[in-house]
């Protein structure tokens, strides 16, 4: 058995008399894809920024990607250079071309020649289907193209680990698909991702796990099939049928 990739250890987060997250334990192995669901405020996206150090957990213990993200000497240049991270909007460089968007982080964080960043850049640009728009700017792109543009500036760091928060929220449905299935490539790849998600059907073709968070706990967690077919609380019954069955 190999070493878990990411382990969370009493993990809580307060915002002032907030306490958002109450005690997260949680072990990702390598290769594992695991969704977070659950209502609003329920912690999801706190947990995963929690990961990358984004927010400062208030108690509890991180090691993610071969870093320990909460030790006295976390060095979080380099853990962030192995953990990717996609948000809700997509944060391109707007006065940058598509290419450039790519290239730059390459040059600057992993010092990679530019030759070889430009060939990656078009590369990934390519994997992600937006060939033919390495000129343009991100205005001049849809949401769906700077969403995927996103995923793939986060691909040229070489991560070990990729962070989703949401990353289809701020997308028009008819652009949610395209987003999902580059995403579906990156699991069937091989890579470790997080993924705050309301995309249930998404959760249950491509997770190996799901887990369920309500008031900053995991109250479930289990294979899809498990947790969005046959929940065993009433909480995650009573969320799953408001989100599958709307109108009811």
């Amino acid at each position: 058995m190999t070493a878990p990739i990411v382990t969370i250890a009493g993990l809580h987060k307060r915002f002032g008399d907030n306490e958002v997250l109450r005690g997260i334990d949680l072990e990702i192995a390598e290769g594992e894809v695991v969704c977070l669901i659950g209502p609003s405020g329920s912690g999801k996206s706190t947990l995963l920024r929690c990961v990358n150090l984004l927010e400062t957990p208030t108690a509890g213990t991180i090691t993610a990607a071969g870093h320990d993200m909460t030790g006295p000497d976390a060095d979080l240049d380099a853990a962030r250079r192995d953990i990717g991270m996609v948000f809700q909007h997509f944060n391109l460089f707007s006065h940058l071309s598509i290419l450039d968007n790519l290239v730059v982080p390459q040059r600057r964080v992993r010092k990679t020649p530019k030759d070889e960043a430009v060939a990656e850049a078009r590369r990934l640009l390519a994997e992600v289907g937006i060939e033919g728009k390495e000129r343009a700017r991100p205005a001049q792109l849809s949401g769906g193209q700077q969403q995927r543009v996103a995923i793939a500036r986060a691909l040229a760091m070489k991560p070990r680990l990729m962070l989703f928060d949401e990353p289809t929220s701020a997308l028009d449905p008819e652009l949610v698909g395209e987003v999902l299935s580059v995403m579906k490539g990156l699991a069937a790849e091989g890579m470790t991702m997080l993924v705050v998600t309301h995309e249930m059907a998404f959760a249950r073709e491509v997770a190996d796990r799901v887990l369920f968070l309500d008031g900053g706990v995991i109250v479930e967690q289990g294979a899809p099939a498990e947790v969005l077919t046959d929940p065993k609380t009433e909480r995650a019954r009573t969320f799953l049928h408001r989100v599958l069955h709307p109108v009811d």
